[in-house]
């Protein structure tokens, strides 16, 4: 072989590598997956499809929400991942999600699949997880300033609770929207009202984020957040001042979804996204954080949770928190907006 046939050989294997090494697939996913954990779901993804390049966008739930349905004409993300499935559902109704039934979906517990599975349709959208409705205590702050540790909801509203609690603002956040879509499954709409109205006066701000007032209070600006069980657990486990309480009355709750988003121009790298959601593998991923995951027989026990989680969390009705989301939302914005952080 003559100096220049190798020097074309060599040229055209170079360009082949340089080709191939950019022939990645640019996805653009939109998240609230809390900021701590994207990264480490985000690496081992990338470990498993390294041809696969993902920009993410990550802002909380009620801030995707909106730019989702801001941008529904001009779809902007391929896919939606780590999104409360009463938003996925919101966006459902919108004829935004595409169906897609992922590789492996039904080995999930079926209260994590789109119903609409069970009548033989792909499902619009898959669960990973579910973060649980929590309050997270500073006992430090609570003995000095006296003031006691709660054990349930109307505890709150006590008088020696005067401002000091801290609640996330439901329009910003999904699970300052769980709270309320939960209360309403408790007591009510009448009842629900009646209790916010008497919690509202013992608030100190409401939150844009769902795990500040857990922040807070590890920090000892607050005495009492009200939060998710995954951020007071992981703060105690650092060393935090905290107890984590589960009130008795039950536990809202909503689960962390997954969706691709109609018209987009990467369906097959989607796809492949979806597929290793529902995975084993990621499954003992979301386990790291929370107790309750999709794939039956992987949850293990987390710290600071108790045993018997899944039993205190509340019979939660999805579709109707989804179908009564603007209508709850501009009546709290109405009664309770001027207490909540400027964004």
């Amino acid at each position: 072989m003559s100096p220049f046939t190798r020097s074309l050989l060599g040229g055209a294997v170079a360009l082949a590598m340089t080709t191939a090494a950019q022939a990645t697939t640019e996805l653009t996913v939109y998240t609230a997956v809390e900021s701590d954990d994207l990264q480490k779901y985000a690496e081992r993804f990338n470990e498993a499809h390294p041809e696969i390049e993902i920009n993410w966008v990550r802002d909380s739930t009620g801030v995707i929400t909106a730019r989702l349905l801001a941008e529904k004409d001009n779809p902007q993300a391929d896919v939606v991942w780590g999104l409360a499935a009463t938003s996925l559902l919101v966006l459902e109704e919108e004829g935004m999600l595409a169906r897609y039934a992922p590789e492996g979906v039904e080995a999930l517990d079926p209260k994590f699949v789109d119903p609409a599975a069970r009548d033989g349709q792909d499902p619009a959208w898959v669960g990973m997880d579910a973060w649980v409705a929590a309050i997270c205590y500073n006992t430090i702050e609570g003995e000095r300033q006296g003031v006691p540790m709660p054990t349930s909801w109307e505890d709150l509203t006590r008088p020696e609770y005067q401002g000091q609690v801290i609640m996330p603002n439901p329009s910003s956040s999904g699970t300052g929207y769980l709270d309320v879509a939960s209360w309403m499954q408790l007591w009510g709409e009448e009842g629900a009202w009646d209790y916010m109205d008497r919690l509202h006066d013992n608030i100190a701000r409401y939150t844009h984020s769902g795990s500040a007032p857990c922040n807070l209070a590890a920090s000892g600006e607050a005495v009492v957040g009200v939060s998710f069980a995954f951020r007071g657990a992981r703060l105690k486990s650092q060393g935090a001042p905290v107890e984590v309480i589960f009130p008795e009355e039950g536990l809202g709750w909503d689960m962390e979804a997954a969706a691709i988003i109609e018209g987009g121009d990467n369906r097959e790298a989607a796809e492949t996204l979806l597929d290793w959601a529902v995975s084993r593998e990621a499954n003992a991923l979301y386990n790291e954080g929370y107790a309750v995951v999709a794939y039956p027989g992987v949850a293990q026990p987390i710290d600071n949770y108790p045993e018997d989680i899944a039993e205190r969390m509340i019979d939660a009705d999805f579709a109707w928190a989804a179908n009564h989301r603007d209508r709850l939302l501009e009546e709290w914005q109405r009664r309770y907006d001027g207490k909540s952080d400027s964004q």
